[in-house]
């Protein structure tokens, strides 16, 4: 591990790219959306459609994306040319804006995302270690939601007076700030066997270790896990696009800058429960954070049907921001617990993430189909009893994967059990 102040100057590096790096990660995201019902003129179900096609890339791309994170100890590198990628594909858009080049480049803006997650989750744990990834993760989702509720922020006031395309130039700009910050980071700081989850002790056990797709298969805390992720990205991913394209409908400009401040609502919301994710959930509990963050989803989808007013919808929004803010900081804590000690952990958050990619894309298109077969309402409606179902799931199969007490209760540096000894539980 690195001195105090490259591990310093690290952790500031690593602030700065996740809060530039909240825009570009995702694209357009929930701009998208917006940008084709409006500009575009394409009807919701086509909408649904290319949005779950470009899903697909990102699926494919998941695991080999975590086992890439994994092997490689070039890990800036990885993470700057993704950017790069990710944000050409999304300028591409106005120039091709046909069903099958933005098809194309979302694909590919998908797939070049997905390094993301888990390289900063990586990097983060190779420069801080297990006892304090949990504390590093919710500082990074602070950061990163901060860094979604400016831009969101910039893209609304912005959108108001030059329309939906300005979000093109916000991720240009976004991109380049971005690049910046993850190249600040030092080299020397991460311990890179530590980032895939090793804790550096008897290197030559770990070599033995099973593959990425043994443990997949055979670890019943993560299989659980895994369902339990893909429910609610099903549930979760196709809400904030719905309210977009209801208020886009209501106007066209003020659709947009609504968007916007759903997602200013929605991120600043993030902040303080990623703190608190951060703070208390090696105390409280890993699956009561996770519980809490299923739970809030059905709460959410019901609340939408009530009231079409804008002032309500972005209102209601506010509870994206505790189910996602605690999600995001507690996802990547719960898969370093299960894999601790297996050298596995990117893998793992790959497949995990592939598991969610699953989920988001089918709730695009099963969003799409109820919509126009049977309306908004049904589909809020929809998309919240999948979460429900996810909540009963995790309830009564998913073991806590941390109890109580000093935060680490396998001493640092010590093997943990085994894969198969995890698989066993």
């Amino acid at each position: 591990m690195s001195d105090t102040h490259e591990t310093a100057r690290a952790g500031r590096a690593l602030d700065a790219a996740n809060f530039f790096l909240a825009d570009v990660r995702d694209g357009l995201g929930p701009y998208l959306a917006v940008y084709l019902l409006t500009e575009q003129h394409w009807d919701e179900a086509r909408i649904g459609l290319v949005m779950s096609v470009a899903t697909i890339a990102g699926i494919l791309a998941q695991t080999p994306a975590g086992a890439l994170v994994d092997a490689t100890r070039a890990k800036r590198t990885v993470m700057a040319v993704a950017a790069i990628l990710v944000t050409l594909a999304s300028l591409s858009l106005p120039l091709f804006p046909s069903f099958l080049p933005v098809a194309i480049s979302q694909g590919i803006a998908q797939a070049a995302g997905v390094i993301f997650p888990p390289a900063i989750a990586a990097v983060s744990l190779g420069i801080f270690g297990h006892r304090a990834f949990t504390r590093r993760i919710g500082r990074n989702e602070m950061f990163n939601h901060a860094g979604n509720a400016v831009a969101a922020g910039l893209a609304g006031l912005s959108a108001y007076w030059f329309g939906p395309t300005v979000v093109f130039y916000l991720l240009g700009g976004m991109a380049i700030a971005s690049l910046v910050s993850i190249l600040a980071i030092p080299e020397r700081a991460i311990d890179h066997d530590l980032a895939r989850g090793l804790d550096g002790a008897n290197d030559a056990e770990h070599h033995e270790q099973p593959s990425g797709l043994k443990v997949l298969l055979t670890c019943r805390p993560l299989l659980v896990f895994a369902i339990c992720a893909l429910l609610f990205h099903l549930s979760n991913a196709a809400m904030l696009p719905l309210v977009g394209q209801k208020l886009a409908l209501q106007d066209k400009n003020l659709g947009t800058s609504l968007m916007s401040a759903c997602i200013v609502a929605a991120q600043l919301v993030m902040v303080p429960f990623a703190m608190l994710v951060g703070a208390k959930a090696d105390t409280w509990g890993h699956k009561r954070f996770f519980l809490a963050a299923l739970l809030i989803l059905p709460i959410r989808g019901a609340l939408y049907t009530l009231s079409d007013n804008p002032f309500w919808l972005v209102g209601v929004q506010l509870l994206d921001g505790v189910g996602a803010g605690i999600f995001g900081a507690i996802f990547p804590v719960i898969v370093a617990d299960i894999m601790r000690n297996t050298g596995r952990f990117n893998v793992a958050q790959g497949a995990v993430i592939t598991a969610q990619s699953i989920g988001a894309a089918l709730s695009t298109t099963l969003a799409g189909l109820v919509v126009v077969g049977a309306g908004y309402n049904a589909a809020f409606i929809s998309l919240g009893a999948v979460a429900a179902i996810g909540a009963v799931i995790c309830l009564l199969a998913l073991p806590e994967s941390r109890q109580s007490g000093d935060g680490d209760p396998r001493p640092q540096g010590k093997t943990a059990a085994s894969a198969s000894a995890i698989a066993a539980e």
